[in-house]
């Protein structure tokens, strides 16, 4: 089995060079992933750069400044240079007369927009507007729709915004929406005094809840590395969701951990 991270950040001058991520990689047996730019940073040479020295390991999302008059042909020249997916904020929107051209233009040059969020950005109607609008879009859900990163740890069960994420998951009623699902620390605490093995009080449900509405075809792993590290590290965000999921079906694992990256992204190939 394949084994892919596709949500993943290096640089050599923020977070950890390109080199740290590949021994990560090869010490947990994960064999590609999606390099994903990290929001204020619009020079996307290192992260090309890596997957021209690396053939086959690495895609990558690229960031553009969609308030640049000039950002429908930055996204062209990312285009060119083989990036396969432009990062969003789920509420960017460009200047001028159409709010979302550079969505459109992603749309035009068949790329994969990977977009990050707010749980309540996501259920918003204009969000899904936009989803509707364009249907040769894929769009990628980060961290599981805002209740991972974005929502953060440290809520008791009575604080998950379930109302809001099942807004969220009924995005799934567009075939082009898709959804990456995180290691469990970003939405569950770690139990103190820590008691090994298991490090988390409880672990809400919702990697089942994003299975069951969007089928385990259209989710996809990502670690977020390196932050990952600050949270239960890189071989538990890999291990422990995929415990959940072997404990239900070994063809749901397969597609979240990486038949779905591998249909989706083609490696610099």
């Amino acid at each position: 089995m394949v084994v892919v991270d596709t949500h993943c950040h290096a640089s050599p001058y923020w977070f950890e060079p390109v080199e740290v991520l590949l021994d990560e990689m090869s010490r947990n047996g994960v064999d590609k992933a999606v390099l994903t730019q990290f929001f204020g940073v619009y020079d996307n040479s290192y992260l090309v750069e890596c997957m021209n020295l690396f053939p086959g390991r690495f895609s990558v999302i690229g960031l553009v400044d969609v308030s640049d008059p000039d950002a429908l042909n930055h996204l062209e020249i990312l285009h060119q240079q083989g990036v396969e997916g432009v990062r969003f904020n789920s509420t960017m929107r460009s200047p001028g007369g159409d709010p979302i051209a550079a969505w459109r233009k992603a749309a035009d040059l068949g790329m994969i927009a990977s977009v990050m969020g707010s749980v309540e950005s996501y259920a918003a109607a204009e969000f899904g507007n936009i989803v509707k609008e364009l249907p040769n879009l894929k769009v990628l859900i980060e961290h599981l729709g805002g209740v991972g990163a974005n929502w953060g740890p440290g809520r008791s069960n009575q604080s998950v915004p379930y109302d809001t994420y099942r807004s969220v998951l009924d995005l799934a009623k567009y075939p082009n929406t898709y959804m990456k699902i995180p290691g469990l620390g970003e939405f569950c605490t770690r139990s103190l005094p820590f008691q090994p093995p298991n490090p988390f009080d409880e672990v809400h449900s919702l990697i089942e809840m994003a299975v069951d509405a969007f089928g385990a075809d259209r989710l996809m792993w990502g670690s977020d590395f390196p932050p990952v590290a600050n949270r239960e590290g890189y071989r538990n965000a890999l291990t422990l969701p995929r415990e959940r999921l072997e404990a239900r079906s070994q063809q749901e694992v397969e597609w979240v951990f990486g038949k779905t990256a591998e249909n989706m992204w083609k490696f610099g190939e």
